[in-house]
């Protein structure tokens, strides 16, 4: 059974990835490349890029949008980058039926702060005022666990 999930921005700066509006008033260009080559060559060009560049693509006109937003395939790539840091979320999301891009959505803010926590980044933070809240992101209670698990094995390295 597929899980349908409200669509919400992706948090990559400087990129509207959901808006699809992206390209909405922009005028196709005469020498438009998504146009003009075949979807084979376009999807090779398209997978070159990283996922800011990708996002930002999908706001340069109505038919890059459209071309970026159905090629579910251009996503796994990305997806499985962020399996390194989320597996078990990642997992749970394809066994779920997600597509490529939605699992990116669900998870690509979550695998940074989680990479962030697990790094040791925010280790001598003491409360939660200290946290800086544009960095942070609702994280389930196994994430947690993982964190908390990284932290211990820290100070436990510490004392030793």
């Amino acid at each position: 059974m597929k899980k349908t999930s409200k669509e919400k921005n992706l948090n990559v700066p400087g990129t509207e990835l959901n808006s699809a509006n992206a390209g909405r008033g922009k005028r196709e260009s005469p020498s438009n490349f998504v146009e003009l080559l075949p979807p084979e060559v376009t999807f090779k060009i398209f997978s070159q890029l990283d996922v800011q560049s990708l996002c930002r693509a999908s706001r340069t006109c109505l038919s890059w949008n459209r071309t970026i937003r159905s090629s579910d395939s251009l996503w796994k790539p990305h997806c499985l980058t962020l399996r390194a840091v989320c597996q078990r979320e990642i997992d749970d999301d394809i066994e779920s039926g997600y597509t490529w891009r939605e699992i990116l959505l669900r998870n690509y803010q979550k695998s940074r702060v989680k990479h962030e926590w697990l790094s040791g980044r925010y280790s001598n933070i003491r409360s939660p005022i200290s946290l800086p809240e544009r960095a942070m992101c609702p994280m389930d209670a196994d994430t947690w666990g993982e964190i908390l698990d990284a932290e211990l094995e820290r100070e436990a390295e510490k004392s030793q």
